[in-house]
């Protein structure tokens, strides 16, 4: 009868197991603090722990001023990840500050580890998100208010007012990783084949490659 009961036991187990969501996020962490060692030789899926932690460590004011939107795109993200503020290391946590000029955008892109919460600080922006079955999703936001983006699918934001425009962002991860989708296509070190991309975009070759001519090196 015991031997019975164990492999009853045993059995549930495995239904809990199998039953269980699969967790796609950061890992917990197992310690109080991990602040990332930028410097060490040593790389893992994360950042090893550095040995002498202060307060400053916990303290970043990167996002306290709008960031210079003198490019192209027309905007500029200022990120607090883990690559410029190494206390969230292991927290999975982690922000950004999007600064817009009247007309700038956000170029569509991916977050492939983090879904993406913004606060509007300043402006009206229109904002998006595309499904995995092609369905956009969008809305005009104003000061004071929420969007999400949930992770891995493409988005993007544009301001759509006459000034200045900023968002806060908020990730459920410490690095959340980025890829613009224009970029990433024709910017990529080695360059896609131009073919490839001609026949996904059904267009001619002179015109990705003069694409390309605007994304790669200059």
């Amino acid at each position: 009868m015991a031997r019975i009961h164990l492999y009853v036991a045993a059995a549930c187990a495995v239904v809990l197991v199998l039953a269980a969501p699969t967790i796609a996020g950061d890992p917990d962490h197992l310690q109080d603090v991990c602040v990332a060692d930028r410097a060490s030789p040593i790389k893992i899926n994360g950042f090893t722990c550095k040995a002498n932690v202060t307060a400053d460590d916990f303290f970043f004011p990167g996002l306290r001023y709008p960031g210079n939107t003198k490019n192209p795109a027309g905007s500029m993200v200022t990120a607090a990840n883990v690559e410029t503020f190494p206390g969230v290391n292991t927290l999975g946590v982690s922000l950004a500050r999007i600064d817009f000029a009247p007309g700038g955008q956000n170029p569509p892109h991916t977050h492939p580890r983090a879904t993406e919460i913004i606060f509007v600080l300043e402006g009206t922006l229109e904002v998006g998100f595309i499904t995995t079955a092609n369905k956009l999703f969008t809305k005009t936001v104003n000061k004071g208010d929420i969007f999400v983006f949930p992770r891995g699918l493409v988005h993007f934001q544009q301001n759509r007012g006459n000034c200045a425009a900023a968002v806060v962002s908020a990730f459920n991860s410490q690095l959340q990783g980025t890829q613009a989708i224009a970029m990433t296509l024709f910017g990529a070190t080695p360059p896609v084949s131009t073919d490839v991309l001609a026949k996904a975009f059904r267009i001619g070759n002179g015109k990705v490659a003069a694409i390309k001519g605007r994304f790669g090196p200059k």
